[in-house]
């Protein structure tokens, strides 16, 4: 008999949240589930992880661990800690995210950014997130069987892979493979004055606007689908290479010639 498989979940909603228990039941029909997840909410965290502090971290039993930092430190404990995983995890899955991950949120998302860490050691990778008001047990759901066939694809490509994956609310008319879509947020900074005097801010606003264009993931959570979104590591801007080697005044390629 084969191994079973073993899944890293993480979130970044933290470790009590409904989506995260959700998500780790349906798993472990597909093999034997680590949750690695922060100890508090850590939405929009983006990509930090934690270098100028210490970070703790509880066992809380069922295989279900907690770290007091970032979404990506729970991914780097968990890869890193000896005697946390008994091996290798195949896949790196992160959510339920409670809000959508659409566009550029992926920049900010730490939902996001605990999948990023899995696929930047080489591991296949997933995030999961849901348009508030979804079914987390349906999405939870159907996302075990994106899983289990991510499980049994082959990847005929050099990068890892890297997957964003959101629901819309309600019953999905279907599954598209989806680009980013362009998401505008209201930028808003409130300030406010605290009973001692001094002041506070709250940042960030609504979404104010968002693209409609065919093929965005936008358009197709709009259209009642869920949207797979295949998300690159590599951040070069290849058709700026010329334009950084004319500023810098050398040649594009020096080590070429």
């Amino acid at each position: 008999m084969s191994e079973r498989a073993l899944l890293l979940l993480c979130n970044d909603d933290g470790v009590h949240a409904e989506g995260l228990h959700a998500l780790a039941a349906s798993l472990r029909r597909l093999g034997d589930v680590y949750v690695v997840a922060p100890e508090r909410e850590q939405s929009a965290s983006s990509h930090r992880i934690t270098l100028s502090g210490v970070l703790r971290h509880r066992e809380l039993g069922d295989h279900v661990h907690t770290v007091d930092g970032t979404p990506a430190d729970c991914i780097y404990v968990a890869l890193n800690l000896t005697g946390l995983l008994p091996r290798r995890p195949d896949v790196v899955v992160s959510g339920i995210n409670h809000g959508l991950n659409l566009g550029m949120d992926v920049v900010y998302s730490g939902t996001v950014a605990a999948a990023r860490e899995g696929a930047l050691r080489g591991l296949r990778a997933m995030a999961v997130s849901a348009e508030l008001g979804a079914d987390m047990a349906q999405v939870a759901e159907h996302a075990g069987g994106l899983v289990e066939r991510l499980l049994g694809l082959a990847t005929p490509f050099d990068a890892p892979v890297l997957l964003n994956v959101n629901y819309p609310r309600g019953l999905p008319r279907g599954t598209l493979s989806t680009r980013l879509g362009r998401r505008e947020y209201q930028d808003i900074v409130e300030a406010r004055t605290d009973p001692r005097g001094r002041s506070y801010y709250w940042i960030g606003g609504p979404v104010s606007a968002h693209d409609n264009a065919e093929g965005a993931d936008t358009t197709a959570i709009d259209r009642g689908f869920v949207s797979i979104t295949p998300l690159a590591l590599e951040l070069t801007h290849h058709a700026q290479l010329g334009y950084a080697a004319e500023l810098s005044g050398t040649p594009r390629h020096p080590e070429k010639q």
